[in-house]
């Protein structure tokens, strides 16, 4: 167990992120969500995160469904889209396979805050979260600064949540942000993995100068190291992967097949070895996919397999790799 922000929470290596059971990309059937949380549960996992934009909601409903009646769990929550009822005769156009019930609304003022913390309990069926991430502020870096984390660090200081911070694809702004506030948890997804390490520069040293926790996301880069070889029409960033992208992940793929191990086994444990990650964070929509994940964390990588992917420049030399 590690610790996860300054407030007393402790976490596992693997954290459980709910937007696959919000039908993300299909309609996912109640045996799979339901055993995908059961498994999580018997794999040891006690922290789960969601988000309201997750299937307009669906994800935060179905993880209250399946937290009914346990305890000893941490929850985490964003804020910055509300949701406002929608005319529900279409379906979402981003990437969930929900009807339009309802609209996502970008608001990260004190008030959108503080009605989005309401709204997700709700849905949620609990009478508080451990953690509110501020939920992609890209576009709302001054209204994230000025209404949002202001009103985060209120709600610490009351006591409602444990911890505070944000939820990003980039490390500079969540760079700034642990600069510029007194958050303690931050989500970094995408920017510090096998095949890219960025966030050495900026992001991951402030963290650890500052106590703040990561939550480790992304970690397979849109699925281009979730399998042993990536498939032909993979997406990275949510565009088809470059070819240049791709050869450089077969390099990699290479090194690890020689030594016994395999591309998502050191993604996984990759992002764990730097001191400031607390967990990582992945996604499922069944418990087979749970299990895999669980079962990523048990074979060590060779010490060897790291030595030759720096050896080969495909990892840098200055990246923290695991013991």
């Amino acid at each position: 167990m590690r610790p996860l922000g300054r407030g007393g929470l402790t976490v596992g290596p693997l954290a459980f992120g709910s937007a696959p059971i919000g039908n993300l990309g299909r309609e996912v059937t109640q045996n799979e969500w339901c055993g995908a949380l059961s498994a999580a549960w018997d794999a040891g996992v006690r922290y789960f995160d969601t988000a309201p934009h997750y299937g307009l909601g669906l994800a935060e409903r179905r993880l209250a469904a399946g937290l009914a009646e346990r305890d000893g769990f941490i929850v985490s929550t964003k804020v910055g889209r509300l949701l406002a009822p929608g005319p529900g005769d279409d379906m979402d156009d981003e990437g969930y396979a929900v009807p339009t019930t309802h609209v996502r609304v970008r608001d990260y003022s004190r008030d959108g805050i503080l009605r989005s913390l309401e709204s997700s309990l709700e849905r949620l069926g609990l009478d508080r979260v451990d953690i509110l991430f501020v939920h992609d502020p890209d576009e709302y870096y001054r209204e994230a600064l000025e209404g949002a984390f202001p009103a985060l660090e209120e709600l610490r200081s009351q006591g409602v949540i444990t911890s505070y911070g944000a939820g990003m694809n980039q490390s500079e702004m969540l760079a700034d942000f642990v600069r510029e506030t007194d958050l303690d948890v931050i989500m970094l997804a995408g920017r510090y993995t096998l095949l890219e390490q960025g966030a050495l520069d900026d992001l991951l040293p402030e963290c650890e100068r500052r106590g703040v926790s990561v939550v480790a996301a992304g970690v397979f880069n849109s699925g281009l190291l979730a399998r042993a070889r990536p498939r032909e029409e993979v997406t990275y960033n949510y565009e088809p992967a470059p070819p240049e992208v791709l050869a450089q992940v077969h390099r990699i793929a290479d090194v690890l097949e020689r030594h016994g191990t395999t591309l998502p086994q050191a993604a996984a444990q990759f992002a764990l070895a730097h001191p400031a990650v607390a967990t990582v964070c992945l996604g499922a929509r069944c418990g087979l996919q749970v299990e895999r994940n669980a079962a990523l964390f048990d074979a060590p990588v060779p010490a060897e397999a790291w030595q030759e992917l720096v050896a080969e420049g495909l990892l840098r030399e200055t990246a923290p790799v695991p013991a």
